[in-house]
């Protein structure tokens, strides 16, 4: 019987030699070395140390040794190991090092640069507008009146003087908050403001009321569903359409610039008698385009005027209805779109241009409208 066989075997052990082992150091590490990036070091690592590399199979061939070789072989494989281990860990640390410096260069702020993080905007035109329009009728004694949106139906159509069968009251043109008898909608005008304002406040009454209405329009080019109105009401002794007029001459005035005047057509509205629409002088042409092919207005139309509003006195039934006597007093009234006024003033020509809430309309008209 033979002993056991304790001479290297060069078959199964060429690539565990100590020139073969060190071979596959060298080549490793040069791999680990030339990496530029943490990408390339993770290539080089599963080429040189992963569980298909030239070592990691080496380190499998160790079992053909001889016993007495083992020992010698598993040492230089083991320490092989570690030394490209040990590269990969240097040379990841040198490039997570080279990323993080390069991600503060690249990244660097200068804290002591101005800085404008949120571009300003601009508040929006129908707000300074009701504004302005709030400060001329202030200048001449009128107080600033309120009421609510969801407003009952009683003050908004009966004491209004519009009748039960009148087409305003149907669900054509008006906002219910409930069912059609609810007695509760949203407000079509800014006249029942005009109403709390008789029932609540002794007389005389002078005050302004801008607020947002609402009415079942279709959003286009010159409706809008939601909408600004103001309306100015005036209750006292000896009141006349001349001082209607004379108001409206002094508002249209402060609205569209010097010389500017108003003109009365006869009208209709169930809240005033005589009622009367409101025509303003263009501003653009004052009239000169007015048969005059050669110098057309695209404002007016060549048509000299643009309705504004509508107007007219107090009708007596409404003074009843909140509780003053019309055989001493009288009141006119008047209202007109914000909207309407911001396209005349303003030249501008589609009204969604106003709710799309885009801030290049709003910027445009900066601080003051």
């Amino acid at each position: 019987m033979s002993g056991p066989n304790t001479a290297f075997d060069p078959k199964q052990v060429a690539s565990l030699g100590a020139d073969e082992v060190m071979a596959m150091v060298e080549q490793a590490c040069a791999a680990v070395d030339a990496a530029t990036s943490l990408a390339d070091l993770k290539q080089a690592r599963l080429a040189h140390a992963g569980d298909r590399s030239p070592l990691a199979l080496a380190n499998r061939e160790i079992g053909a040794l001889p016993p007495a070789a083992k020992a010698d072989a598993g040492k230089r494989i083991g320490e092989a190991r570690q030394q490209v281990r040990e590269a990969v860990e240097r040379r990841q640390a040198e490039l997570e090092a080279e990323r993080d410096a390069q991600v503060l260069r690249e990244e660097a702020v200068d804290v002591t640069l101005p800085v404008d993080r949120h571009p300003l905007g601009a508040r929006h035109p129908l707000t300074t507008l009701m504004e302005r329009i709030c400060d001329v009728f202030i200048a001449m004694g009128y107080d600033i009146a309120e009421g609510p949106q969801v407003e009952a139906e009683w003050v908004n159509f009966d004491a209004l003087n519009v009748p039960p069968d009148h087409p305003a009251r149907t669900m054509q043109d008006t906002f219910y908050v409930e069912a059609p008898d609810s007695g509760v909608v949203l407000r079509t005008q800014t006249s029942p403001i005009q109403i709390r304002a008789m029932l609540e406040r002794s007389l005389p009454i002078y005050v302004i009321a801008p607020g947002r209405v609402f009415r079942t329009d279709d959003l286009d080019a010159t409706h809008t569903p939601v909408f600004h109105q103001v309306e100015g009401l005036a209750v006292d002794e000896h009141l006349t359409m001349a001082d209607l007029k004379g108001t409206l001459d002094h508002f249209a005035q402060e609205m569209f610039g010097p010389g500017i005047v108003t003109r009365l057509r006869p009208s209709y509205f169930p809240f005033t008698e005589p009622s009367a629409e409101l025509d303003v002088q263009c501003f653009v042409c004052r009239g000169s385009s007015v048969g005059d092919p050669r110098r057309p207005c695209r404002t007016c139309g060549s048509e000299g005027w643009i309705e504004w509003g509508g107007c007219g006195m107090v009708n007596p039934r409404v003074l009843r209805a909140v509780g003053i006597d019309p055989e001493r007093y009288r009141g006119f009234a008047f209202g007109m779109g914000v909207e309407r006024t911001l396209m005349f003033r303003n030249g501008v020509t589609d009204m969604r241009d106003m709710v799309e809430g885009d801030i290049r309309f709003t910027r445009a008209f900066g601080l003051e409208g």
